[in-house]
């Protein structure tokens, strides 16, 4: 049993971080630019972001290392800086962190199996590397997520299970279809996820991205009713994606998110946190209603 499982099996409900991305382009990211660089070039700028949400009440924090993987890193000529970039990203978090969890997070490679864009053998590589390097920088858990593909995700949470001594958490992406049903963009369903990912090993599981907390309560009630016991996590947008003169605007409030904290919780949720349009004061509030329940 690991660190952070420990703290779940204690019947304790944990808070997560919000966005990153969001904050990297306020502090100066360009459009073009590569976020995981920053880990070297700007990690003053990149601790501040992780250090917010310590300072908000998170018990976790992730990495700025969504798009480490050398496929992605690759397209901007750093490839070969894989390792470094990723133990870069921990070792920030790390040291924001304190005495609270580090999950290193892993984000898809944009390669698609099924059109033989890339082979299993070069995806695990690709996964085995990133995990190495946020175990190197410190990482309390490994945290795959956004995966919308079954075998991607499967792969992934064999690499880091296979080459790290770190928990391993994945989440997929899933939004509602016209019929009601959840589904990943690759058709996966979150019963399907369950089966495969634990038995892969993954030690948490759970939904991000593609919806606000209201959206994930009916996919984590779908998760627990196809596994009891595994620890489930979730990390909402703040609400659905609106388009306002040409910007993408989440109108989820800190106060309406926190709002709904109780009901996915009673769903079965172990670890909530934020996704796209999140912020400190989101995780701030959510922190504040967790802490009296």
């Amino acid at each position: 049993m690991g660190i952070i499982l420990d703290q779940i099996k204690k019947g304790k409900v944990l808070v997560s971080d919000g966005a990153w991305g969001t904050f990297l382009q306020q502090k100066g990211l360009k459009t073009g630019e590569c976020p995981e660089e920053w880990n070297i070039t700007h990690p003053d700028e990149v601790f501040d972001i992780a250090k917010s949400y310590i300072d908000s009440g998170s018990d976790m924090i992730e990495t700025n290392s969504f798009g480490g993987s050398c496929f992605k890193l690759e397209k901007y000529g750093l490839a070969e800086k894989t390792f470094e970039l990723n133990k870069a990203a921990a070792e920030i978090s790390k040291k924001a962190a304190g005495d609270k969890f580090v999950l290193g997070s892993i984000g898809p490679t944009g390669k698609i199996l099924m059109m033989e864009e890339v082979t299993e053998d070069e995806l695990y590589d690709a996964f085995k590397e990133q995990s190495l390097g946020l175990e190197a920088g410190g990482a309390d858990a490994i945290m795959i997520e956004t995966m919308t593909d079954l075998d991607e995700a499967l792969i992934a949470v064999k690499a880091a299970k296979e080459n790290t001594r770190l928990e391993v958490f994945c989440t997929m992406t899933f939004e509602k279809t016209v019929t009601g049903e959840f589904r990943s963009m690759m058709g996966v369903s979150p019963t399907e996820m369950v089966e495969t990912i634990v038995n892969a090993g993954a030690d948490l599981i759970g939904a991000n991205c593609g919806n606000g907390i209201a959206g994930m309560v009916g996919i984590v009630e779908e998760i627990r009713k196809a596994d009891a016991k595994i620890p489930i996590l979730v990390h909402a947008n703040a609400g659905m994606p609106v388009y306002e003169d040409g910007q993408t605007i989440f109108p989820e409030t800190p106060e309406e998110m926190a709002g709904l904290i109780p009901k996915i919780i009673s769903a079965g949720a172990n670890v909530v946190g934020g996704c796209c349009g999140t912020t400190p004061e989101h995780i701030s509030r959510v922190c504040k209603t967790v802490g009296k329940m």
